[in-house]
């Protein structure tokens, strides 16, 4: 038995004739024919008898047609999966991400991607930045987003900058201002991030000239919002972060001083997933430069 055989038996099926199931099939009808006579010695019995001008299913073809359409159900589906790999809209896609971008911009960002392609799998893992890259050189996913700086052989890398504001708790005195200025902050009840990334090695240096009285420290700028809520002091975080607070009343501010809080995107130059990966990161990017920090 092979699927050429099943496949004229169902085409018969459907057009009630050989002529119909040869043009479907876009063979001739002797083909046809001959399939037919060849999957009937392959099953045991007939599957077709004339009467007149017609050509009538047998009981044992009658018998036979669920289970085929069942397969062919299958077949269809591993074609329609195989035309989304080719389109890339269908697969798997696996991406890594430091919190700041696994929390806030990649959640929002796959509901949008996602609703276009109900075949594709994604798996997103956050992680320090530190290992992200490892992930992506060692072939774990397929796309990663870190902080920088980074400079390793095998891995295409690209920056993209953005800038950190200021956030206050609801009804904060400093709010009257529309841009804040370190000055600005002085003595105020600063939550400072835990010493480690360049992030906070950059907040650290804009505002070491600043008085700030520190009680609380954070790990994740996500922490620092959620603490900034409940009226515990004002911090600096990226604007994806601190846009997830603003239904909690967080108040969100320009700094006069530039902070570079952006990420890197990092793939790798070998991976066998490249069409679905560009495809994904571009319109990621775009959504980033377009909507994200709306």
């Amino acid at each position: 038995m092979n699927l050429r055989q099943v496949e004229a038996f169902h085409a018969v099926m459907r057009t009630g004739s050989m002529t119909g199931a040869a043009n479907l099939m876009a063979v001739t009808q002797p083909a046809v024919t001959r399939l037919i006579r060849d999957f009937e010695d392959v099953v045991g019995f007939p599957l077709f008898e004339r009467r007149g001008n017609q050509l009538l299913p047998t009981p044992q073809a009658i018998a036979l047609i669920p289970e085929v359409e069942r397969s062919f159900i299958g077949l269809d589906r591993i074609a329609r999966l195989a035309a989304g790999i080719r389109e890339n809209t269908a697969g798997s896609l696996r991406i890594a991400a430091m919190p700041a971008v696994a929390n806030t911009l990649l959640p929002r960002f796959l509901a949008h991607f996602l609703a276009q392609r109900p075949n594709l799998q994604v798996s997103l893992q956050g992680i320090p930045s530190h290992q992200v890259a490892e992930m992506v050189a060692a072939g774990q996913v397929d796309i990663g987003y870190a902080e920088g700086p980074l400079n390793r052989h095998g891995l295409d890398i690209q920056a993209v900058a953005m800038e950190a504001v200021v956030i206050l708790p609801p009804g904060h005195p400093l709010a009257e201002h529309a841009v804040l200025t370190p000055a600005h902050l002085a003595h105020q009840r600063f939550i400072g991030l835990r010493p480690g990334s360049l992030f906070a090695a950059g907040v650290q240096l804009a505002l070491s000239e600043v008085p700030r009285v520190s009680q609380v420290e954070a790990s994740l700028t996500y922490t620092a919002c959620a603490l900034v809520a409940q009226g515990l002091g004002i911090s600096i975080v990226d604007p994806p972060t601190a846009r997830d607070f603003l239904a909690q009343g967080l108040l969100i501010r320009p700094l006069s001083v530039p902070i570079d809080t952006g990420f890197l995107v990092i793939r790798s130059s070998e991976s066998h997933n490249q069409g679905l990966v560009e495809v994904f990161s571009s319109q990621f990017l775009e959504y980033f430069e377009k909507d994200a920090l709306r």
